[in-house]
């Protein structure tokens, strides 16, 4: 048998058995394992993914928790319930963005003997946590809106205005901070979309209080709430099933593995790849695991072939965490040889 491993410190190794076979040829196993590392700017590109992710959520945060604190203190001073109504939904935005920050810190423990991944599902629990927070959220919106359309209270519009004039200008502000960090992380996008359901909300008190102080029409609150709940269930569905695809460890989205074993089936030498899992640690952590079966009479170097293979997943399809097991015969191999990307070269439409 032969292994051979990159990674960041540690460079290739191999050992060889010779196995003796009925057709007395020479049956050679090889494995291939990369873990990222061995790539050091796409690591560092990724450690600066992280901390731009870390310094967008620790500023959304003030601006969330400033403007909240001051709604409670304005809240208490003029005695206005909508003031408090409104910073107790602050708190709902501050939480998820502090349960972000919690997650990404617990993520950032090494890995060791018994957690060989870490703790980086952290982040895709945070993501979960924040999605299903967020249809509960909706749901208890369209509970109080369906009591409010039944008896519409009085509602004091000048302040609602104000209140969600300032709401509205606080969230527009954290939106933009977390936007851009959001593309690269499930966690951070999670705590974006609690965010983006306050300034949806915030634009629906906006609206509300014009018509309310303009022709004192006070039912079009609980009407607005309803078309906002319905917003937010649909804008966080999208990261419901994201993070279940995670957790399912189903393909990433953005990795055709139809194209993927092609290229490596084209490849001088190889046969056929098979047992193909690709599958999602984390927000920008791919990893990979394959069986290559080699032509028997291959006289290249094992090495740079796996080494090409490698290059393939990891540079070609920014997979990060790579094993590739190389043999010559299915003899012995007892994995599930699944071979359905044989079935086309690219990923089918629809």
């Amino acid at each position: 048998m032969a292994d051979f491993h990159s990674d960041e410190h540690v460079g290739e190794h191999q050992d060889q058995a010779t196995h003796d076979h009925h057709d007395h040829h020479d049956h050679s196993h090889h494995s291939g394992h990369d873990h990222g590392g061995h790539d050091h700017g796409g690591h560092d590109h990724s450690h600066d993914l992280r901390g731009a992710s870390k310094r967008s959520l620790i500023v959304a945060l003030v601006l969330i928790a400033g403007f909240m604190f001051a709604e409670v203190i304005g809240g208490i001073l003029s005695g206005s319930l909508a003031l408090l109504s409104d910073a107790g939904h602050m708190i709902t935005d501050a939480a998820s963005i502090a349960l972000a920050l919690f997650a990404m810190k617990v993520a950032e423990r090494p890995p060791s003997a018994e957690r060989t991944f870490g703790y980086r599902r952290a982040e895709v629990l945070a993501a979960m946590l924040n999605a299903l927070s967020l249809w509960l959220i909706a749901a208890w919106v369209l509970f109080e809106a369906y009591h409010r359309l039944q008896d519409v209270p009085e509602i004091e519009g000048g302040l609602m205005l104000v209140v969600g004039i300032l709401g509205l200008l606080v969230n527009v502000a954290a939106a933009w901070v977390l936007h851009r960090s959001s593309k690269h992380s499930m966690n951070v996008e999670g705590a974006l979309r609690h965010v983006m359901a306050d300034l949806m909300g915030s634009v629906g008190v906006v609206i509300s209080g014009i018509l309310i102080v303009t022709l004192n029409w006070t039912i079009i609150d609980p009407i607005l709430s309803v078309l906002i709940a319905a917003l937010v269930a649909h804008s966080s569905w999208s990261l419901t099933v994201k993070v279940f695809k995670v957790l399912l460890e189903g393909v990433p989205d953005h990795i055709d593995v139809y194209r993927l074993c092609s290229e490596i089936e084209d490849v001088e030498g190889v046969t056929l790849i098979h047992d193909v899992h690709v599958w999602t640690i984390s927000s920008g952590l791919e990893a990979l695991t394959a069986h290559v079966l080699i032509d028997p009479s291959f006289e290249g170097d094992t090495e740079a072939l796996l080494r090409r293979l490698r290059g393939i997943a990891h540079g070609a399809f920014g997979i990060d965490h790579v094993t590739i097991q190389v043999e010559e015969t299915v003899e012995g191999c007892t994995e599930d040889h699944h071979v359905g990307h044989l079935m086309a070269r690219s990923r089918p439409l629809g």
